[in-house]
């Protein structure tokens, strides 16, 4: 595995998008990266989600599309030959471990209790998606885990809002956050994407 988590460092906040209608995934994402969110995690909730991946590739400069809700080795494949360029999942199993290994994919496994976080590192796995941070002890959980696991860094969410994202971001083990905030489906609906890149553009100057 040579996956590069280097990505991360470019975004504080990583929306998470369900795309239910294909024509909004472009101007989506572009208002998105005007703003300056460029890490982009289409999630397969929907029926459009590949496609939206390959859209945003061919159309969106800058834009740096990955997936989420990956469950199953299949999913991560088809991701990737879609164009993804890092892989999330809610949780986490040897299926997609071993997938991930033999790619340069960067994946995020999902991991909430010390053990579901001791399985990741065993496989090589240092940077994790904390999922759902709201209900499984939030920020002071990830704080709580600094001390028996000083290596492991983690993007939560779930639950994260810009009036708590601060709170998860000054915490010395977390990357970056995850959130649904920045892509409101009314606004999403009404094609206001003036008013998602503003949205974006506050997200952006939050300090990782």
């Amino acid at each position: 595995m040579t996956a590069s988590y280097d990505f991360l460092d470019t975004s504080p906040v990583i929306p998470v998008i369900a795309i239910e209608a294909i024509e909004h995934a472009v101007p989506l994402a572009e208002a998105l990266v005007a703003g300056g969110i460029v890490n982009l995690e289409v999630t397969l909730r929907t029926q459009h989600g590949l496609d939206a991946i390959r859209l945003i590739n061919e159309q969106v400069p800058g834009a740096n599309v990955g997936v989420g809700t990956v469950c199953s080795a299949a999913e991560f494949d088809a991701a990737v030959e879609a164009g993804a360029s890092f892989v999330v999942s809610p949780g986490q199993s040897d299926e997609l471990f071993e997938r991930a290994l033999l790619t340069d994919v960067p994946f995020l496994a999902g991991a909430v209790t010390a053990t579901e976080v001791m399985a990741a590192k065993s496989r090589g796995f240092n940077i994790l998606k904390f999922f759902p941070a709201g209900t499984s002890g939030g920020a002071a959980a990830i704080k709580a885990f600094a001390g028996p696991f000083a290596d492991i860094q983690f993007v939560p969410t779930g639950g994260i809002k810009p009036e708590n994202a601060q709170e998860y971001l000054s915490l010395s083990n977390v990357r970056a956050v995850g959130g649904s905030w920045l892509t409101p489906g009314d606004l999403i609906k009404g094609g206001r994407w003036d008013e998602i890149e503003a949205i974006a553009r506050q997200a952006s100057s939050l300090n990782a």
